[in-house]
């Protein structure tokens, strides 16, 4: 026998210490705690790994609870619950008794119940007069109650790191997607800057995450792409900076026939001409796929829509930014069946960039909602993508900004 094992006064089965501090703290706890069964083993489900236990376990430890009928469990009441082998097979969904024996010792083993053993090994109960149990033998639900807080605290931790890891791989995502649109676009425009290093770069990074990663190990792939996307995003901002408006403007004569920065219609008379000039692509452009922009550049290209978000915090995801064009759409007073079109045709992120860019320079715009709809059906001829429209309009949030000295 070792030091970390003793036996029963019959000898059968030996006790873990997880078991002998399980009786330790239960018999030390508080006669007047209280805690309702149901959360407690909501918290087990959630910090189930921490404490070792398996589902099938858990699932046993449910059966064993609907054995006692108060929800609420005090310490110093009946806690013991006797159930017969056939009895709590039936409530385990027909688990087969070897299976049910194996669960039953890994509950006890963790320490989360206690086999209070009769002489011959039996779960029963011993009545006094009038039918009240005066003695019971089976299984002490008390380390549930005495251990509450605890299980509590260890599925807060749990749920914390859920979503620690949910956040992470949500942002490596939204990442390697905005690195990649950037990149895409920066050399399909044939901008200066080490783009095909950054490229390089990437390709390294773009390995996904495997689905057991720890956060750690997600903080760790997040911060390079950090910072591979601040180095793609200040090399974009410098190729848009007014002293290098020139260079690129003469460079998007190859691509737009037009390369004025108001891309949006001043007059109804003005409306085809305006179109014609600046969503018309070159013969060879026809052919290429419509470009992806991230979000960010969208979001550089077009701010106010920030405004149009709930409290105005701003925007962060493309669902985010589509929810937000849903409220302009009324405020630039485009009717509900023009946006739902827009959406069917050109999908609902593009339709939002549109909105978007409408929003940034209203002021051009003398209805709305026919200039939507005229862009909507060049999109379904194939005669109309969002690529000059976020363009040019970078062009003029460049010329925005105050020159260096």
């Amino acid at each position: 026998m070792t030091a970390h094992q003793s036996t029963t006064p019959f000898g059968r089965r030996p006790l873990s210490l997880a078991m002998v501090a399980a009786r330790a703290v239960a018999e030390a706890g508080p006669k007047e705690a209280l805690a309702d069964k149901w959360k407690v083993l909501d918290n087990l489900r959630e910090a189930k790994t921490a404490l070792g236990i398996s589902d099938r376990a858990l699932s046993v430890l449910n059966a064993l609870l609907t054995f006692h009928q108060d929800t609420t469990l005090q310490l110093g009441s009946d806690l013991i619950v006797f159930p017969s082998n056939k009895a709590l097979t039936f409530r385990a969904n027909g688990m087969s008794p070897a299976t049910l024996r194996r669960h039953l010792a890994a509950l006890v083993q963790a320490g989360l119940v206690i086999r209070r053993d009769s002489p011959n090994g039996k779960r029963y109960a011993r009545r006094g007069e009038g039918g009240a149990i005066e003695q019971a033998f089976g299984f002490d639900l008390s380390p549930l109650v005495a251990r509450a807080a605890e299980f509590e605290s260890l599925a807060d931790q749990a749920r914390a790191e859920r979503k620690a890891r949910y956040l992470l791989r949500e942002e490596i995502t939204v990442l390697r997607r905005d690195i990649s649109k950037t990149i895409a676009v920066a050399l399909e425009e044939d901008l200066p800057g080490p783009w095909a290093d950054l490229s390089a770069r990437f390709d390294a990074l773009n390995e996904a995450p495997p689905r057991s990663a720890e956060p750690p190990a997600l903080e760790a792939i997040a911060s390079d792409l950090r910072a591979l996307w601040s180095e793609v995003d200040n090399t974009l901002k410098s190729q848009l900076k007014p002293t290098n408006m020139s260079v690129y403007e003469s460079h998007s004569e190859r691509h737009y026939q037009n390369s004025k920065p108001n891309i949006l219609l001043d007059s109804e008379q003005g409306l085809q001409r305006r179109l014609e000039e600046t969503s018309a692509p070159e013969p060879e452009a026809r052919k290429s796929p419509t470009r992806a922009f991230s979000l960010t550049l969208v979001l550089q290209a077009c701010p106010d829509i920030a405004m149009y978000t709930k409290g105005g915090q701003g925007i962060s995801t493309w669902r985010e930014l589509v929810t937000a064009a849903g409220v302009v759409r009324g405020a630039l007073g485009i009717s509900p069946s023009a946006w739902e079109d827009a959406c069917a045709v050109m999908g609902e992120e593009d339709a939002a960039i549109v909105v978007a860019a409408m929003l940034q320079r209203s002021e051009m715009i003398v209805s709305a909602g026919g200039y939507l709809r005229n862009l909507t059906e060049r999109a379904r001829e194939g005669k109309f993508s969002v690529g000059p429209m976020v363009m040019a309009l970078l062009r003029v949030q460049a010329g925005k900004e105050p020159r260096r000295a």
